[in-house]
């Protein structure tokens, strides 16, 4: 018989790894719609930042749909209200994502930052996350220094690509 311990160890390596997979990929996203914010609404961070945050919770919704979909097939009934919630809560971190990135837009549209600092701090912002997102990936997965910096470096120069992007896009 398995160790009821085990399965807690499982549970929570699993909660870390959904996080870990739904702040990066929160992250990715809120980069990308930077990319495409500032191409759409030149100089205006309050619209970049609110175009930003919906498109994140459009695909957050995106993915609570889709996995609510794939767990009814596969438990062959629809879901109750409550796997439903956990479904939505796992992938929470999609959203919580944005925040850091969107903090200097809000700062610019109120006037305290310039517009060109608020997106260059929100790209500087988002690939921190993905640093440190590289980092709790390889804690989890009990990576040494040499691994540890080659997973750091692959997360971060993801969002690197995107900012190149954004260069290219919109200068």
């Amino acid at each position: 018989m398995e160790d009821p311990r085990l399965a807690d160890v499982g549970d929570e390596r699993t909660a870390a790894g959904d996080r870990v997979a739904g702040f990066t990929y929160g992250t990715l996203v809120a980069l990308s719609m930077l990319i495409a914010g500032a191409k759409l609404y030149p100089g205006d961070p309050g619209l970049i930042g609110a175009f930003v945050v919906l498109t994140t919770v459009a695909l957050w919704l995106a993915h609570v749909y889709a996995h609510t979909i794939g767990q009814s097939v596969s438990h062959e009934r629809r879901l109750r209200l409550p796997e439903l919630r956990h479904i939505a809560r796992r992938e929470g971190a999609i959203v919580e994502a944005v925040l850091p990135p969107v903090v200097p837009l809000l700062l610019a549209s109120a006037g305290l930052i310039s517009g060109q600092v608020a997106l260059w701090a929100a790209f500087g912002l988002g690939l921190v996350v993905l640093a440190v997102q590289g980092v709790q990936f390889a804690r989890i997965e009990r990576f040494g220094t040499l691994r540890t910096v080659f997973a750091v470096t692959v997360n971060v120069g993801v969002g690197l690509i995107l900012v190149a992007a954004k260069v290219v896009l919109t200068h």
